[in-house]
């Protein structure tokens, strides 16, 4: 019964829920961010209309990433928290004041600037936190005897801030391709012409995180250089993805950025897991130091097989509810 590899499969289906995330709730995170540096009151009304069906349908996906980690991989946890105490602390005050802006904010009238504060600062406060996780990771931490023994904000350095900042750029990038999707006249004006920008920004950071990660880990200056293999396709992808971008901007096209966009995401999250795999907690323990029993695994897989096509309908069902332009004037009230 064991011949299936079921830390393999759990990678993988955690790994699923974790890009699902970052592309799903990644466009409304960003969209906060984008948000002090809107043009009026009325394209911030666009920007959260556009979203507000399916914001919280999104976060889906984190939960289940993160339950799905917890079931399968309890040693992540026990390094993972007590090393990251701050940084998801952060990250859960920053969904909160974001969502209940999006509930109390269409209901204000004097005290609405406010409210537009707290869904710009929370998504901006989540999306830095995300961000500097992931540079975290790439870190790796200081472990003995499968327990966490450095300090509550060894998370914090320089390559993590960096991060941090990469990350709320990417989101908010993928904000201004999803606003050219679904805005029009004036409002895409605006999307186009911060999206270059935008990209530029995000490819700077990526090019510094990757000259700064090989020189800060030899394991992964190892696999990347040692020798020209298929894993470079990976960032030769995620170029293309940028050039996509361009080239669909100056061309006016409305759905090509957004999709290229997360092509860029999606070759840039599979260059993470290949430089680190199979190190699910680095730099010294791999997915199979970290899992669960293989019953338990078996067990909760039985479950997840059963919820992920449910998630996956319910989301493609609302996305094509809601498809369409959101027009000032128009939406969630």
């Amino acid at each position: 019964m064991e011949a299936f590899d079921l830390s393999v499969i759990w990678a993988g289906i955690i790994g699923l829920g974790v890009i699902m995330y970052v592309l799903m709730d990644g466009f409304d995170l960003g969209l906060g961010i984008l948000f002090p540096f809107a043009p009026d009151e009325g394209t911030r009304d666009v920007m959260m209309n556009s979203v507000a069906p399916v914001w919280d349908g999104n976060e889906t996906w984190l939960i289940l990433g993160g339950a799905g980690l917890l079931a399968a991989f309890p040693l992540v946890y026990t390094i993972f928290l007590p090393a990251l105490y701050l940084g998801v602390f952060l990250l859960l005050a920053g969904l909160i004041f974001r969502g209940v802006a999006f509930e109390f904010r269409f209901k204000a009238n004097t005290s609405k600037y406010l409210w537009n504060w707290a869904f710009a600062g929370g998504s901006m406060l989540a999306s830095f936190a995300q961000g500097a996780v992931v540079g975290a990771y790439i870190q790796g931490f200081e472990t003995e005897n499968l327990r966490y023994v450095g300090g509550a904000l060894d998370w914090l350095t320089p390559f993590t801030v960096l991060t941090g900042l990469g990350l709320m750029a990417g989101y908010a990038l993928l904000a201004s391709t999803w606003l050219i999707l679904k805005s029009e006249g004036r409002i895409q004006d605006w999307a186009y012409r911060i999206t270059i920008p935008l990209l530029v920004t995000v490819l700077v950071v990526f090019a510094i995180v990757s000259v700064w990660t090989p020189m800060i880990d030899p394991m992964v200056r190892e696999r990347w250089f040692s020798n020209l293999s298929v894993i470079w396709l990976l960032p030769a992808l995620g170029l293309l993805c940028a050039f996509q971008i361009v080239r669909s901007v100056r061309n006016r096209f409305e759905g090509m950025p957004f999709v290229a966009t997360m092509g860029l995401f999606v070759f840039t999250y599979l260059g993470l897991i290949v430089s680190r795999w199979p190190y699910v907690v680095p730099p010294d323990y791999t997915l199979w130091d970290a899992s669960s029993a293989w019953q338990s695994q078996l067990f909760l897989l039985i479950g997840v097989l059963f919820v992920i096509p449910i998630v996956l309908g319910y989301t493609a069902w609302t996305y094509w509810v809601f498809r369409g332009k959101v027009r000032e004037g128009e939406g969630y009230h």
